[in-house]
């Protein structure tokens, strides 16, 4: 569970004003971040409260700024400006180790690592690289039964090119097994998916969707993907662009308000009309 700690107030310079109220969840307070050497910011003025337990989707035309988002939620990136908190606590202020510890993400980009399918998904907690039991029930969360099933020396089967004897798989295959690797840390109360099924169908995504949303239960759960038909699937909807937050609520109150989120929604069900 996650701990209950005071939050801090900025006296407006960034100093440390002492705590102010008790809180879980995340909160980004008046945050930008510029890449450096940029002179445009790639996010400004997101102020945003993710109550600990919800499910929240980010959506955004591309360049809005969501996967930055992410790696300042996840302590990657320092903002520019603004703070974000975790429990009340600005995120600097709290050890690196903690904030992995506490984080659970698969990114779009994700890594294919050249070892052992057991390998593969046990580096999600790498101290559990001998426990049988917590590797296979992250397999069977992550919906990787079946290719691990079809490796012909299972989780032992040497995965990627760069070894003798080693399988490739495919693109949907070496995703699932991100996801059971995100899966394995058990104890991370923050659960985010960056895009991580792109590779699937979207009838698989979906399906993704529903069995992390299940098993994401009283974790905050960060959902980014571009097929709104899973993004409304989200208790809680947020669009982003450059100028910050653009509109956020539930999928009926977005299509209801008739603004950027229908929009978009509406344009891509016009795809599968």
């Amino acid at each position: 569970a996650a701990r209950l700690l005071p939050a801090a107030r900025s006296d407006g310079d960034g100093a440390y004003a002492g705590p102010v109220r008790e809180e879980r969840g995340i909160r980004f307070e008046q945050v930008g971040f510029r890449y450096p050497g940029q002179s445009d910011f790639a996010l400004r003025g997101i102020d945003l409260v993710i109550p600990a337990g919800q499910s929240l989707a980010l959506v955004g035309h591309n360049g809005a700024g969501k996967t930055t988002f992410i790696k300042l939620l996840l302590g990657l990136y320092e903002p520019t400006e603004g703070r974000v908190l975790l429990d009340g606590q600005d995120l600097r202020e709290l050890p690196r180790d903690e904030v992995r510890r506490r984080m659970a993400v698969v990114f779009q980009d994700f890594n294919h690592y050249q070892l052992t399918a057991r390998e593969n998904v046990a580096y999600g907690s790498p101290e559990s690289l001998a426990d049988e039991a917590r590797i296979a029930q992250a397999i069977a969360h992550g919906g990787a039964d079946e290719v691990i099933a079809a490796l012909p020396r299972g989780l032992d089967t040497q995965l990627g090119r760069w070894f003798p004897g080693g399988v490739e798989l495919s693109g949907g295959q070496w995703q699932r097994l991100a996801l059971a690797r995100s899966l394995m840390r058990t104890d991370a109360d923050v659960l985010v998916l960056d895009e991580p099924t792109a590779a699937l169908d979207v009838d698989a995504e979906a399906a993704v969707f529903e069995r992390v949303q299940r098993l994401a239960k009283g974790r905050t759960l960060l959902l980014i993907s571009h097929r709104f038909a899973n993004v409304r699937r989200a208790e809680h909807i947020v669009v982003l662009d450059r100028r910050g937050v653009a509109e956020q609520g539930a999928h009926e109150a977005l299509m209801a308000h008739d603004g950027l989120y229908a929009a978009m929604f509406r344009k891509q069900a016009s795809g599968y009309a």
